[in-house]
């Protein structure tokens, strides 16, 4: 017999995450959601609450879960000054295209309208930061609106939902109802698409495959490879998009976006064919929209996205495909070639691509970061997760690092800072038996370095790695570019990283030379607590060795 004993909104928004699978939230407690908290008290064996320090923090967990699970991440934020902190993460998801849904409690409905304690309007202040924004007045549709959020985060281009709920809306009761987990809902390439897919590749001399975007899964990223064999397509993938193709692949050519080298440029508008799977060709991707031309490239262009509304948007295609990734995958993996033109000098220059990746520069001094990044590659178990923020830093992660498999790069193709240390949390909560690697900048860490505490209140043996310049580096490399002899307002003044790392009880420790690395790092592999290794390096050399100036 079905229970109608009455739930309060508290209890049904709970029963809704419960149904839709949730394993796992993120907070900052806040007193307009207190009746919330206490509802997933009774669920703590079905939903793992992780409470956070920081908004930002939270918001960029939930986001991280969303990129590397496909499921949409979860977090709880207070109205006002909380709901504001969690904007970066919204805005991250949104440029990220990650699935997120952002709870926030709101103030009574009775005093709205009259800038209330900590009153904000969240659907009109997140509009254009969300997919879909929208607040809750009758707890009795509160299963209606989570089902919602949850079809709207995950299906076409993946993207952030915020759900704004008053807090005497959390206290109502209403009767309860049936709710199903949400389903994906995706379309798959037609007959008619494949046919032309097929014939423009067969007539191409110089096709080229580039990969990007959110949506993949492991079994579609077997599927493109297959796909990429069987027509033998040189591959490029797109910034922090890079585990989504094997990197040590003989067809793979590298990552254009963002300092992409001159060679590959060219290499890349010299094809014939592009065949853009995932992506949306952002500004990131393309190198401020430099790469191709707008709004007709001058290759021939195949276009292939979860979201008709990302085709034709900036790049007029050839051919638009709206499918999802794992579908088109699943498609062309199994599309036989016909006849094609002679490809042999063409897979010689991705070769040459591909070679000049593994090259390391030789350098004369005793602290080398593109060394400590490229050791890695042999030095870190298989499966491992490498997290990063922004900053000058990152292109040496980006550049030398190899990554091997789908689910292990976690880096904002939006460029926020910050983020590093709250997804290396999330990649260690989801998958606690991997090892997980976080680069931070100094100015990178210190955004999001007080939720160090979190990492120590659970227990994550995650490595930190700190790339003190004592620079705002990034900035600094733009503003020497642009007002040569200027340097100016991006200088820092840093704490001790190692002393500073000890007091919320992490290990730490400061490594002066690259030989000192390798065993600094397994001792980190093996600890029980987060890890802080600091890395101490002159920014003018950084600079000036900067893969980007390579």
């Amino acid at each position: 017999m079905q229970n109608t004993a009455k739930r309060t909104g508290a209890q049904l928004l709970i029963d809704a995450l419960v149904a839709h699978g949730a394993e796992l939230a993120f907070c900052v407690p806040g007193e307009s959601y207190l009746a919330a908290l206490d509802a997933l008290r009774d669920v703590q064996d079905r939903i793992r609450l992780i409470v956070c320090r920081h908004e930002a923090a939270a918001a960029h967990m939930a986001e991280a879960y969303g990129k590397l699970t496909g499921r949409p991440g979860i977090c709880f934020v207070t109205r006002g000054p909380g709901a504001t902190h969690a904007a970066v993460g919204v805005h991250t998801a949104r440029q990220d295209s990650s699935p997120m849904i952002l709870f926030i409690g709101q103030v009574e409905r009775e005093f709205t309208d009259r800038e209330a304690f900590q009153e904000v309007d969240f659907r009109a202040m997140y509009a254009p930061l969300a997919k879909w924004a929208a607040q809750i007045d009758d707890c009795r549709r509160i299963p209606e609106y989570v089902g919602r959020a949850f079809h709207m985060a995950v299906n076409g281009r993946p993207g952030p939902v915020v759900l704004a709920i008053p807090e005497d809306v959390l206290t109502d009761e209403a009767e309860p109802v049936e709710m199903t987990s949400y389903q994906r809902a995706a379309a798959a390439p037609t007959a008619d698409d494949l046919d032309k897919l097929a014939g423009l590749i067969g007539r191409a001399s110089r096709p080229l495959l580039v990969l990007g975007g959110s949506g993949w899964t492991p079994r579609a990223c077997d599927g493109i490879r297959r796909f990429a064999e069987r027509f033998q397509l040189p591959t490029v993938v797109t910034f922090r998009r890079q585990d989504v193709f094997d990197n040590d692949h003989p067809l793979y050519a590298g990552v254009i976006g963002l300092g992409t080298p001159p060679a590959l440029t060219s290499f890349v508008q010299s094809s014939d064919l592009l065949l853009v799977v995932g992506d949306r060709l952002s500004e990131a991707a393309t190198g401020a929209y430099t790469l191709f031309d707008i709004p007709t490239p001058r290759q021939n262009m195949v276009h292939v996205h979860p979201s008709p509304d990302e085709l034709g948007r900036v790049y007029q295609a050839g051919l638009s495909i709206a499918a999802g990734i794992p579908e088109f995958a699943a498609s062309v993996a199994q599309l036989a070639p016909g006849g094609t033109p002679d490809r042999s000098a063409w897979l010689e220059q991705a070769a040459e691509e591909h070679a000049r990746l593994a090259v390391l520069p030789v350098r004369d001094q005793t602290l080398d970061l593109a060394k400590i990044v490229a050791g890695l590659n042999t030095q870190l178990p298989a499966g491992a997760i490498l997290t990063n923020g922004a900053g000058a830093y990152a292109a040496y992660v980006h550049r030398y690092f190899r990554y091997r498999s789908y689910q292990t790069q976690l880096a904002p193709a939006c460029g926020t800072m910050g983020y590093g240390l709250p997804a290396a949390i999330t990649a260690k909560l989801t998958y606690p038996d991997r090892a997980v690697i976080c680069f931070a900048g100094d100015g990178c860490f210190l955004m999001s370095s007080q939720d160090l505490a979190t990492a120590v209140k659970y227990r994550l043996g995650l490595v930190i790695i700190i790339v003190n310049n004592e620079s705002y580096g990034s900035i600094r490399m733009h503003q020497e570019r642009r007002y040569p002899g200027r340097v100016f307002a991006t200088d820092l003044q840093n704490p001790d990283f190692v002393t500073y790392a000890q007091s919320f009880g992490a290990h730490a420790e400061r490594i002066t030379e690259t030989t000192a690395f390798a065993p600094a790092l397994a001792r980190a592999l093996a600890a029980d607590l987060p890890t802080v290794l600091e890395i101490k390096l002159d920014i003018d050399a950084m600079l000036a060795q900067s893969p980007r100036r390579q």
